[in-house]
């Protein structure tokens, strides 16, 4: 279970920082606040569109090399080539307004972001997938906590990373509209970790072959060799009532998730360092303790996620999880103490445990038995990308709807975490 996941720790770490960063860059780059979250909506919109495709055609792959393993692969490499250029966006002197008012950096940092988050999604993907193909349903509950516990380990390693190039010597400020190299080295280093783990991973784990894998699930070596081929309206007719319900959760999670990405480091410039000014120290300050109190939230995760499996319910576990995340929002909204926030953050720990590993845990185990398991992760990662799509295109009115204090929408996202408690009953699990 060790060995399935590691490459894990190094595909959140290319996650991470892009989540970390993202809008860091793009103020930097020039973007106004108000426009933020909009360039939020390409990261979802492309695993909405590859993710169901990655499971299904991997559900049909069995070759040499894996089922799951090539395309896990193959996502890797086109990221670690992404993360060498994105971060150079803004020292191409593409300087001139174009298409939609953005300047030609703008428009390079939008597109490499593109590609760097459909190759994050190519190669995430199959983690959960193996989990799925390779582990009982006694254990996938301590698998999918595994896995948390390396992507919060992964997340924990790059948050800190722009703070750590910073305290080495390198600059963390740049001239107007160029990233500074505290963040153009994170995303380097990120790229060679990223390769390694997954190397890791490819060298060390041995998927199941058409027999074995029907053995296991206890289906017949026909149907996993010749999956019958059903559309993915038909699939989502015949999905289990844990997909849609779960999926509910899911909505609420990831929209709160959103808005903390987009926010945060303006929140945290705003209430701590007093400055909305992307181009000042106060701002790349604010946003290198962004990094930190990401870390601190992982932290939070790592040491939740090993409580999770203790829970008598899994629904239980989901509602506590969720409630503590949002107090953490609530309260990091209103705070202007920069340390005071480790404690906000750390809750917020809690509920990004439980949206790692619960959802997947209750819905491979509905899909017991099913030839589609990959295809049905891939179009449950829909729940995922969709609730950050409708958050990103709302994000700009909510915004100037309360009156344009980021940190406000810091409260919404707590608020979003409470409705996906309450929603937690609609879940039904055997």
């Amino acid at each position: 279970m060790w060995n399935l996941s590691f490459g894990f720790f190094g595909v959140q770490i290319a996650y991470a920082l892009q989540s970390a960063n993202i809008s860091r860059i793009f103020a930097t780059l020039g973007a106004d606040p108000h426009q933020l979250s909009f360039f939020w909506i390409l990261p979802p919109l492309m695993g909405m569109i590859v993710q169901p495709f990655i499971g299904k055609w991997s559900d049909r792959t069995w070759c040499r090399m894996g089922r799951r393993k090539p395309y896990l692969l193959a996502g890797a490499l086109v990221a670690v080539l992404v993360m060498m250029f994105l971060p150079n966006a803004g020292s191409l002197n593409f300087t001139s307004r174009l298409f939609l008012g953005l300047n030609g950096a703008m428009w390079f940092g939008l597109l490499s972001l593109m590609f760097l988050d459909t190759s994050i999604n190519v190669s995430m993907q199959p983690f959960k997938m193996m989990v799925g193909d390779m582990v009982s349903e006694e254990q996938k509950a301590k698998a999918y906590s595994i896995q948390s516990l390396l992507c919060n380990a992964g997340s924990f390693v790059a948050y800190l990373f722009p703070l750590f190039f910073t305290w080495i010597g390198l600059p963390n400020t740049a001239p107007e509209g160029v990233v500074p190299d505290s963040v153009i080295w994170s995303f380097y280093v990120g790229a060679v970790i990223l390769i390694g783990c997954v190397l890791f991973t490819f060298a060390k784990v041995k998927e199941m072959n058409p027999q074995e894998y029907a053995q296991f699930h206890g289906i017949s070596p026909e149907a996993t060799e010749k999956t019958k081929k059903e559309g993915f309206v038909k699939l989502l007719a015949q999905a289990p009532k844990a997909f849609w319900t779960v999926g509910v959760v899911q909505f609420f999670c990831w929209a709160a998730f959103l808005f903390m990405w987009t926010y945060t480091n303006g929140a945290i410039a705003e209430n701590c360092w007093n400055t909305t000014d992307a181009a000042s120290e106060g701002y790349q300050a604010a946003g290198n303790w962004v990094g930190v109190l990401f870390a601190v939230q992982a932290v939070g995760s790592i040491i939740w996620a090993s409580f999770i499996p203790k829970f008598s319910s899994i629904r239980k576990a989901y509602v506590v999880s969720l409630v503590a995340g949002a107090v953490g929002f609530a309260s990091a909204a209103f705070l202007h103490n920069q340390y005071a926030l480790f404690v906000s953050y750390f809750l917020v720990g809690f509920a990004w445990a439980a949206t790692l590993a619960l959802p997947f845990t209750i819905l491979t185990n509905a899909l017991k038995g099913s030839t589609h398991m990959g295809e049905y992760l891939g179009l449950f990662n829909c729940t995922i990308c969709l609730p950050q799509i409708v958050a990103a295109v709302l994000g700009g009115v909510i915004l100037e709807l309360v009156g344009g204090a980021q940190s406000t929408m810091i409260l919404m996202a707590g608020i979003f975490l409470l409705a996906g408690a309450l929603s937690v009953k609609l879940i039904k699990t055997k």
